[in-house]
């Protein structure tokens, strides 16, 4: 029997990135765009999950990463609230598609939560050895405290089923342990790629160049990140991209 999940995107803030340099590589070069840090929860009414918990406040993301700013909707577990009408202590488990700034922020807000990432992606996190990783990691020499500071963590390595109906597997390349969420639902796999996928356009390619994907433009391993994109066009009949504001055309997924 296939659980009836709904999933449900959460803007928990606006990031303006450059497109071609961090969407959608060489391709719009130059020009800027407001892109969503989403946040998912995914739910069956009885038990509730999240997948990332968002981005930091506006005064943290200008001063340490992008110019950014907090959704009119509130922060991640006021949206919770309003647009699912789940209380943050109801959330049983966090899974983190990596820990990036604009994904692991708020997460101490659900106290009651296990929270699971790749082993990879934690190991790099609590030591990021490439400079400029440092911000994204929120890295201890910048002489700030990273959301993950003091959180214990179930560490997965590869697939992971959490359950008949949701599993991990790895999507590496944006980050080094990067992981996306497969939900089996009666409408097929959903993919919650995080930022295997920044934009719709990274899935769709470009035929006349013989280009199965468009590359994202921040990453750390290209094979790895056009392998993650191999991996997830062949689990999902839905894919729902990291930072793409037309998820929120829908208010819940499939």
């Amino acid at each position: 029997m296939i659980v009836d999940y709904k999933i449900i995107p959460l803007n928990t803030g606006t990031i303006t990135l450059d497109q071609g340099a961090y969407c959608t590589l060489g391709r719009g070069v130059g020009t800027k765009v407001d892109t969503p840090s989403t946040a998912w929860c995914i739910t069956d009414g009885k038990e509730h999950f999240l997948v990332d918990t968002g981005m930091c406040n506006t005064e943290r993301a200008n001063k340490w990463h992008h110019e950014g700013f907090q959704p009119k909707g509130g922060r991640i577990d006021e949206q919770l609230m309003s647009r699912a009408g789940i209380r943050p202590e109801a959330i049983s488990a966090v899974f983190f598609t990596h820990l990036h700034w604009d994904h692991c922020s708020n997460m101490k807000l659900f106290r009651n939560a296990r929270y699971y990432v790749q082993a990879r992606e934690l190991e790099f996190a609590l030591n990021p050895t490439l400079p400029p990783y440092y911000r994204s990691y929120e890295a201890p020499i910048l002489g700030i405290e990273a959301p993950f500071t003091g959180c214990s963590f179930i560490t997965v390595d590869g697939d992971y089923a959490y359950n008949d109906a949701i599993t991990f597997f790895p999507t590496p390349g944006h980050s080094v342990g990067h992981q996306s969420v497969a939900v089996r639902t009666a409408k097929g796999t959903v993919v919650i790629a995080g930022d295997a996928v920044f934009v719709e356009e990274n899935m769709e390619g470009d035929p006349g160049q013989l280009l199965e994907f468009i590359p994202i433009g921040r990453y750390i391993n290209y094979f790895e990140m056009w392998n993650s994109f191999k991996e997830i066009k062949r689990r999902a009949a839905l894919v729902l991209p990291g930072h793409d504001a037309r998820v929120f055309n829908k208010s819940s997924y499939p």
